[in-house]
């Protein structure tokens, strides 16, 4: 299971460089009068137009956002949540692209929130068949 969770979390990091190059190439060409008037001014005053994964509300991606509670089964809900408010996230940029040199690997990355999804979902199911053997979880007694 550890496989899942490590797989997973490199592929996530991935999705944050995948983004923020589509976002470098729409935006590398813009001229000042662009940038002023798309609104994306403040961001190219911190990083200009460099790679930086921050939300779209500005907050810098960080591990504030990370849940654990060191139990499988509140964990691996924890994980199924996260990839759908992700699949949903994905799914509204797509509502407002038209362009499918953006729109191909947004349907790629929506594609890999599902089927993260599916393995924690796998991993749920492993766990509470478990439960009841003599295994011992983490924070078990």
């Amino acid at each position: 299971m550890c496989f899942c969770y490590d797989y997973i979390g490199t592929e996530e990091l991935a999705h944050l460089e995948v983004v923020g190059t589509i976002v470098y190439q729409l935006t590398r060409d813009c001229g000042e009068k662009e940038i002023k008037e798309s609104g994306f001014d403040a961001f190219y005053t911190e990083h200009g137009f460099g790679v930086y994964p921050q939300s779209a509300g500005g907050v810098p991606a960080n591990a504030a956002a990370l849940q654990s509670k060191g139990d499988p089964i509140a964990d691996l809900y924890e994980n199924l949540a996260a990839e759908q408010k992700a699949r949903v996230t994905y799914e509204y940029l797509l509502n407002m692209v038209d362009d499918p040199e953006v729109s191909k690997p947004l349907q790629f990355l929506r594609e890999r929130e599902v089927v993260h999804f599916q393995r924690f979902g796998e991993a749920l199911n492993y766990v509470r068949d478990h439960m009841n053997s003599r295994r011992i979880f983490y924070g078990s007694p």
